[in-house]
Parts: structure tokens; sequence; C-alpha cells
């Protein structure tokens, strides 16, 4: 982009280019990482989302209150947010506008996805049972909270239970990058935290989690093979919601910039 072309854009123009600017120089080198550095990230995500699922379950085992246990949940967010590790469901806007724009490719994404899905499961597989062996009187509640996400069913209701999900998540990171304050920041990821887990959105990595906390105690009546049909019947879902809900229609408002974004030979290297 030429610097005479940004002059001649009004104010909300040059917010809209800059934003996106932004998202590109952020989404480049996240779709170009290392095998270790992205399994690395990765791992660390769920153990992130690990530690606010430790905190809901603390909460909802005391007060038996979803909203109060969701707000609790924001630790995770949040230590994702300071942490920069990689949560799955974050790689929707931020990617998906870098691939439009040119600056990587499609199999680029698809690598990013799976490996970034997997890895959390891990991380947060192992953190989870961490957790449940080390507070035995967490075992019933995280029974019976991942039993009503794996046993909710397969139903237009749920499945739109999995778009908000992932529409929300989608949300969390385009307010994430419409402001510069951590203050900012933070208070979104609290926010989105809150509607996620308060309001029992599905999300395919944090109930994932929930349901392996609960498979940990060895008294569930779900196994995991009733776990893994559920966890596709989510990412279903909260793809659908990133992409439609939120990332489409940033694309729609920033494709005059994106249009624009040219590669260059030392981008290529």
């Amino acid at each position: 982009m030429q610097p005479d072309e940004r002059i001649m854009r009004g104010p909300g123009e040059r917010r809209v280019a800059e934003a996106a600017e932004r998202i590109i120089a952020e989404g480049r080198p996240r779709l170009h990482r290392t095998w270790a550095s992205l399994v690395a990230t990765s791992l660390l995500g769920g153990i992130d989302v690990g530690v606010g699922i430790m905190a809901l379950l603390f909460v909802r085992h005391e007060t038996g209150s979803e909203l109060l246990s969701g707000l609790a949940f924001s630790i995770g967010l949040i230590a994702l947010l300071l942490g920069h590790s990689e949560l799955f469901t974050e790689g929707f806007l931020v990617p998906v506008t870098t691939v439009i724009a040119g600056a990587a490719t499609w199999l680029d994404l698809a690598r990013l996805w799976a490996t970034v899905l997997v890895m959390n499961l891990v991380g947060g597989w192992i953190f989870t049972w961490i957790v449940i062996q080390a507070f035995p009187e967490l075992h019933h509640t995280a029974a019976t909270t991942g039993a009503h996400f794996v046993n909710g069913g397969y139903s237009l209701s749920t499945f739109c239970l999995s778009v908000l999900g992932g529409g929300v998540i989608t949300l969390m990171t385009r307010m994430h990058h419409g402001i510069d304050s951590m203050t900012g920041k933070i208070t979104a990821s609290i926010i989105a935290a809150f509607v996620l887990a308060g309001f029992g959105l599905w999300h395919s990595v944090l109930d994932s989690l929930l349901a392996f906390a609960g498979l940990h105690t060895g008294h569930t009546p779900y196994g995991y093979a009733d776990w893994l049909p559920w966890l596709a019947w989510s990412v279903l879902g909260n793809i659908t919601g990133g992409l439609l809900l939120t990332t489409a229609l940033r694309l729609i408002r920033s494709a005059p910039v994106l249009n624009e974004e040219e590669p260059s030979a030392e981008d290529d290297s």
C-alpha cells in the first residue's frame, strides 16, 4: 500500500486498513512457525485453558453457580492472552485473513488448525489428569459437568450452541485487535469467558477438557468413544460460527485493503 493511498482514506477506512495490516503481520509468523514452536505453543494453550478449567471446577463445586464458574474460567483466557499460546478457536480471524491476503497458503492453515487442536487436547488431557489426582473432591463435579456436554445430543440446538461458542471466541480475537490497551484486552477475555462458560456454550477444547476431567475420575456415563463424535460435532459448529459470524464479515469490511496486499520476495524467503 502506497502512502498517498493511505492519505486518501477517511479516518474510519484508515483504522480498518491499520487493523488488517496488524492482523496480517501477526498471522504470517503464526502460519509459518516451525513444527517444534507450533507444537510447544499449542501444548501450552491446552495447559493454559486447563488452568481455567481447574478454577471453573472449584467454583462450581463450592457454589453450584454456572455463571460464577464461567467468570472463574476467565483465568484460562487471560493466561492465553498474556502467555501468547495457541488455542484452536483463536485460529479463525487472523490466520484466515492472512491466507486471503496471500501471505500464507491454505495448506499452512490446515497444518495450523490440525496441530493446534490435537496439541491443545493433549496438553489439556495431561493437565486435567493432574488436577483430578490432586483434588479428589472435584470428582463428582467433573463427572457431571463432562456428561452434560458429551451426552448433550446432536440437534439443531446443540449445533447452534457450538456456532455461538466459535463466534464468541472469534469476537474476542477481533476485540483484541481493535484496542491497544492491555486492560481492554483482558476485559475482552473476561467477557468472552463469562459468556462462553457461564452460558454453557459448546467449545471443542474447553468442553473436551471438562470431559477429560470427568473421564479421569473413572466414574462417568460416557467414554472416549462417546466423546469423539461429540468433538467432531462441536468442531464443525465452532468453525461455522467463527468463520460466518465474525471472520467473513470482517473480510468483507477489509476487502479493499486485502486486495492491495502483495506478498513480497522478502516475505516468501
